[in-house]
């Protein structure tokens, strides 16, 4: 029997992209608690919340890395968003890199490759645990989210809000760390497991 190659995301050095500041992001909630009651209201208003969120790979010391938005100390989260109400996923995914990621001038923004979905996840309830399948006993979960991988050029200039950081988190601390990092992001390395990563060098 023939093996399948895996598929392959081209990776390039974390040096390769650089980053400024833009405006604040003014969060729309001052806790975990509020963030789920506005979820729950527009839940009310629109069904089920749908987000897409972007898995940006880059390398540095030969291994892959991911990049994610730091907000404060600890709390940290995938590029991403939720979705207009009938929004395209992949122009909204773009839409909402743009938000978080690109400058405000449009010469300055990235022509956004969206590669394949690598993940789906549930919201059973209006609680913080989400899930990679809907519960049995759940008939209508409350928010699905979807992970793509997104395709970078060798190099690109990002723009993150001044209340964020851009960081770069290699995949082996990720891995089966949960107690530090949400069940979504310490998954990635499980999802990622049938790439295969080129990393490519700087070719100046």
């Amino acid at each position: 029997m023939e093996s399948t190659s895996s598929p392959v995301v081209n990776t390039y050095p974390l040096s390769n992209y650089t980053s400024g500041n833009k405006e604040r992001k003014v969060a729309k909630d001052t806790s975990i608690a509020d963030r789920l009651a506005r979820m729950k209201l527009n839940y009310m208003k629109e069904g089920m919340r749908t987000s897409v969120e972007g898995i940006l790979m880059v390398y540095e010391d030969n291994h892959p890395h991911v990049l994610v938005l730091q907000i404060g100390g600890t709390f940290r989260r995938l590029p991403g968003g939720r979705l207009k109400p009938g929004e395209n996923e992949i122009e909204g995914l773009k839409r909402k890199l743009s938000s978080k990621l690109a400058a405000n001038s449009p010469d300055l923004v990235p022509d956004w490759q969206i590669g394949e979905c690598v993940g789906t996840w549930w919201r059973p309830n209006f609680e913080t645990p989400m899930y990679p399948y809907i519960p049995a006993h759940i008939p209508k979960p409350k928010e699905c989210k979807k992970l793509f991988i997104v395709h970078l050029p060798e190099w690109e200039y990002f723009e993150v809000p001044k209340n964020m950081k851009l960081v770069a988190i290699p995949l082996f601390e990720l891995y089966d760390n949960s107690q530090r990092y949400d069940a979504v992001i310490s998954a990635i390395p499980l999802q990622l497991s049938r790439f295969q990563f080129n990393l490519i060098p700087n070719s100046t």
